[in-house]
């Protein structure tokens, strides 16, 4: 997971196994403003479930609360419900609205200081690349995907391209699931972006591997981002 800070805006993206309890080492979960989701496997979102029990039963919540909004693949109340609730009779009276406004990908969305652009992606499952905007800066996250031209027309000219590299380039890797640092940086170098933040890279590979590959194939700085790490978009 992400927190993006711009202006007057927090904006988290995607919420992972563990990252409710890192973001609190960052901002008040009642500080934030929205959260996107890139899609629905448990690795980006599981932690919805505990923000929900956070926001819903906390003791001494802020006055005028409002649902946060969630901008996600189509589903995604009803996974989320699903999650909550263990069986039939829980879900059946399960209700997550008055904590959370699920609200479908639009192309393009304002989330207060911010615009949030989407481009679906190549994945298993419904996924989508996403791109923030604010004050002539702007970040693009490819959620999960493999090669993808969506990913690359979103990127289009992005200062930052926060990009995953889940494992080392090979030719026979399956296709339509997740990047290899060489395609990272491929896609870096197509979109003309000014910095690779490489992310979702598994610990039974070396990220130094995979950076390596990236800056093989792109030219401009390249990072692996590490847990707790700030990173600027420059102007």
């Amino acid at each position: 997971g992400y927190l993006v800070q711009a202006g007057g805006t927090h904006l988290l993206l995607d919420l992972g196994i563990g990252t409710l309890g890192a973001l609190q080492r960052h901002l008040d979960p009642f500080r934030v403003d929205a959260l996107a989701l890139s899609h629905l496997h448990p690795d980006h979102c599981a932690d919805v479930s505990a923000l929900y029990v956070h926001l819903r039963y906390h003791p001494r919540p802020p006055s005028g609360r409002t649902p946060l909004p969630v901008h996600a693949p189509e589903g995604a109340a009803d996974r989320f419900a699903a999650a909550y609730a263990p069986d039939a009779a829980e879900r059946a009276v399960t209700d997550l609205s008055d904590v959370f406004a699920f609200r479908p990908h639009a192309a393009t969305t304002r989330v207060g200081d911010v615009v949030l652009r989407t481009a679906p992606v190549d994945h298993p499952c419904a996924a989508f690349a996403l791109r923030v905007e604010h004050g002539g800066r702007s970040l693009v996250y490819s959620g999960d995907t493999g090669p993808s031209t969506g990913l690359v027309e979103l990127a289009r000219g992005a200062d930052v391209l926060l990009c995953e590299a889940t494992w080392p380039h090979h030719a026979d890797a399956p296709p339509g699931v997740h990047l290899s640092g060489t395609q990272a940086g491929e896609h870096a170098t197509a979109a003309g972006v000014g910095v690779l933040l490489l992310t979702h890279v598994p610990p039974w590979f070396d990220a130094t591997d995979l950076l390596a590959e990236a800056r093989a194939a792109f030219d401009g700085p390249v990072e692996v981002v590490v847990a707790d790490g700030r990173y600027a978009v420059p102007a």
